[in-house]
């Protein structure tokens, strides 16, 4: 029975919507209101700047981090590690308590992975740079990153838990970022459309 108790425990730790309720107490606005729509560090740092959006990246890793790391230390089991994190993301992506207008679930993701293997962590992130540098499209590049992950831990021979975390992860990062492929990016270095009037 407390095996079961972990994917709840994350479930219910990543749904803390920290973004909602950081610029909330700051600015009195909602940070889904801007940007993209969505309860991101982007969006706090567009809102709040760039102190607060740090404090929110901070706790989103940790809230990957801390369920994982409590099902890697008190239950070992692998499916159990995984379901817990990938659980911790669905929560950040369809929080609970924000009517399950959430997040997008890669900060939270990275938590998980570097509460149970680092160098996966860094091989994804590596990834994720790489895609979003190459096809200059953050959310395209975070789609194709969740279907490859695995696949990249796969063939550098990382076969343990974190394999099966980011094989649920990404399918979770995947679908949700599906619902920005085409939207046009108005920040920080993406800025396409400042770009635009720039080179106009």
């Amino acid at each position: 029975m407390l095996n079961f108790l972990f994917p709840l425990l994350g479930y219910i730790l990543g749904s803390l919507p920290f973004s909602i309720w950081i610029t909330r107490h700051v600015k009195n606005v909602d940070v889904r209101d801007a940007g993209s729509g969505h309860a991101t560090t982007t969006n706090t740092i567009r809102q709040a700047g760039v102190g607060w959006g740090a404090l929110v990246l901070i706790l989103d890793i940790a809230k990957g981090f801390a369920p994982t790391f409590l099902a890697a230390k008190y239950s070992g089991e692998t499916w159990v590690i995984a379901l817990t994190a990938t659980f911790a993301v669905i929560g950040h992506c369809w929080t609970l308590f924000a009517n399950f207008r959430g997040g997008m679930g890669l900060a939270t993701t990275g938590g998980a992975l570097l509460a149970v293997n680092p160098l996966a962590f860094l091989i994804c992130f590596g990834l994720l740079l790489f895609l979003v540098l190459t096809i200059r499209h953050s959310a395209r590049a975070s789609v194709f990153t969740g279907v490859l992950a695995a696949p990249a831990l796969w063939l550098a021979n990382i076969r343990d838990e974190a394999f099966w975390m980011i094989l649920g992860a990404g399918i979770v990062i995947s679908i949700r970022f599906l619902i920005d492929w085409n939207r046009k990016y108005r920040e920080l270095w993406l800025d396409r459309e400042k770009e635009e009037k720039g080179s106009g």
